[in-house]
């Protein structure tokens, strides 16, 4: 074979796999929206037998040996060539230490137990979801053993979301984070509180979604490659490739603010993806390069831009006119001031910036003993109730508002929560060295968000997976990653809110 042939039949390879996820994802999206509930057995069936074929694909001889060779021409290589090489062969090998049965039963498993975590959480039952949580992590042990045997099971997980991110990292990082928050929340706590009723009243769904397009057009996402859809709990999956996103939000119609902010997130991961290098379509490239880097997208577009008085000022007009009675006597500074409001609360969703980081740190502590063995998933309500009160000093009234607020954990996504967390602090980094090159509120304040999402896309959308998150901080700031640019951040947006 020669290294012509290798590299046809490497593409060949990418897009057969992308065709397998293609359908995957697409069965996930109809299961997490518009799928009648008595669809999730069946469902799950067919994905785990789709998976079963991805599994036996990217695990076969033939694959092992094409990358295998592509390896060890690596000096004929391009550097996207050989990017996607090492990350293939990594996840090829990776699949090979896990027996094809349990590969299978896996993925089975996160479909049923997604679809009971949306009962249980309904009904505020957590004894519902309690079996299949459960399952879920003895399946993730099971697995972390046979492709990490040196590794604790806990840092295996969050291996899947960041290479080489680890729980002695994170313990650093929440370490220097708390450090610096516990003390800005302490004097917030102590200065008058702002008055939020800007945000009651009542807002109809169809109105909401008016102000969901509005938004979605504002901050430059393509209707031709972008769509919107509700569900239980707002996400963004690609589908096939960066050429399909698809966000969803949800519409409470008490309050306004919710589902304008998740479509703002949501919409944060949108531009990554739809920025990434048409090049990519169809390559395991066509990705952002982590879970953290994704999230300092979606983070930055929901708070630093979403929450900042420009931006505020700018969307009122438009809030005021799709909701006139609601809006009277209001103005451009109650928004702000409103939706920058820090007060300690059950649901991480809804959660301040300086509050956020503790819902996170609460994920963190709860699921690494999970997957150590320090705790059982039968004292978890009650441990995740007790953290609420030591961190957050707020009491958890029902399992709804509590342990069962997230999807993520029936998904079969544990150690991801992190990603919030490091999301923001690269986004407070990002946003230091972009004010360096162009006036950011001047941008907000006239509409005009092009200049901001072409430096995103320069610097990090474009590049897909091709970089890793260090190598592309470093070539984004010249130096390494900084969490006191996020600390800095909260200090002195909040301090000029609350007159610290």
């Amino acid at each position: 074979m020669d290294i012509k042939e290798a590299k046809d039949k490497l593409a060949a390879y990418q897009k057969k796999a992308a065709a397998y996820l293609h359908a995957l994802e697409l069965l996930n999206f109809d299961g997490a929206t518009s799928a009648p509930r008595g669809a999730a057995a069946a469902r799950g069936e067919t994905m785990a037998t789709l998976s079963g074929e991805l599994y036996a694909l990217s695990t076969s001889n033939e694959v092992a040996e094409l990358l295998l060779f592509l390896e060890s021409e690596r000096k004929k290589l391009t550097a996207e060539e050989d990017r996607t090489v090492y990350l293939l062969l990594k996840d090829s090998k990776k699949n090979a230490k896990i027996p094809r049965d349990l590969y299978i039963a896996y993925r089975a498993q996160v479909v049923r137990a997604d679809d009971v975590w949306h009962r249980a959480k309904e009904s505020s039952d957590y004894a519902l979801f309690s079996p299949e949580l459960e399952k879920i992590i003895e399946m993730k042990k099971e697995i972390a053993g046979y492709v990490e045997p040196d590794s604790d099971p806990y840092d295996y997980c969050l291996h899947e979301y960041e290479e080489k991110l680890d729980s002695e990292k994170l313990d650093a990082f929440f370490g220097t984070l708390r450090e610096r928050i516990s003390p800005l929340l302490s004097s917030i706590s102590k200065t008058p509180q702002i008055d939020n009723a800007i945000r009651n009243g009542f807002f109809p769904s169809k109105d909401q979604e008016k102000l969901s397009l509005y938004l979605m057009d504002l901050i430059g996402l393509d209707p031709e490659h972008v769509a919107l859809s509700t569900t239980e709990h707002p996400f963004t999956i690609s589908l096939g490739s960066h050429l399909d996103e698809r966000i969803t939000t949800h519409y409470y119609e008490d309050d306004f603010a919710s589902s304008m902010y998740s479509v703002i997130h949501e919409g944060g991961h949108a531009l990554y993806e739809t920025g990434c290098d048409d090049r990519y379509v169809f390559t395991v490239l066509d990705e952002g390069t982590s879970m953290s880097i994704h999230e300092s997208q979606s983070r930055f577009y929901e708070n630093i831009i979403g929450r900042s008085r420009a931006f505020c000022t700018l969307v009122f007009p438009k809030i005021r006119e799709i909701f006139p009675e609601q809006m009277k006597g209001y103005c451009a500074e109650d928004l702000f001031r409103s939706v920058n409001r820090v007060e300690p609360s059950l649901i991480r969703t809804e959660a301040d910036e300086v509050t956020y980081c503790f819902h996170i740190m609460i994920r963190y502590e709860l699921e690494k003993r999970l997957m150590l063995g320090d705790l059982t998933v039968k004292e978890l309500p009650h441990e995740w109730n007790r953290l609420y009160k030591e961190y957050l000093g707020v009491e958890v009234p029902t399992d709804k508002e509590g342990v069962l607020q997230d999807t993520h954990w029936s998904g079969g996504m544990i150690g991801y929560f992190p990603s919030y967390a490091l999301g923001n602090a690269y986004g407070a980094q990002f946003y230091r060295e972009m004010k360096k090159e162009i006036d950011v509120e001047k941008c907000i304040l006239s509409g005009d968000f092009a200049p901001i999402n072409e430096w995103n896309r320069k610097n990090i959308w474009q590049y897909g997976k091709l970089y890793t998150p260090d190598e592309l901080i470093r070539r984004i700031t010249g130096g390494s990653f900084d969490p006191s640019a996020y600390a800095d951040y909260l200090t002195e947006k909040y301090g000029e809110i609350y007159g610290l």
